[in-house]
């Protein structure tokens, strides 16, 4: 979606590359601290990224559509 790797994720967030990568490989229940995915997402949306809610067909992601 962004074309982003694992250590621009790590650069724009300010998480650590390892940290990045260790949540990426995780499968399941990734643990960790609520400080670091916040800054994950925050890195994210300031990239144009829209985290969308739940609504029964399961939460997702898109990019914001740039005002004209």
């Amino acid at each position: 979606m962004l074309g982003w790797s694992q250590d621009d994720l790590a650069n724009q967030s300010g998480v650590s590359a390892p940290t990045v990568k260790r949540l990426e490989a995780a499968d399941g229940d990734v643990g960790g601290r609520a400080k670091t995915g916040d800054a994950l997402v925050a890195a994210l949306e300031k990239a144009g990224v829209e985290f969308i809610p739940e609504n029964g067909g399961g939460a997702g992601v898109r990019m914001k559509r740039r005002k004209r």
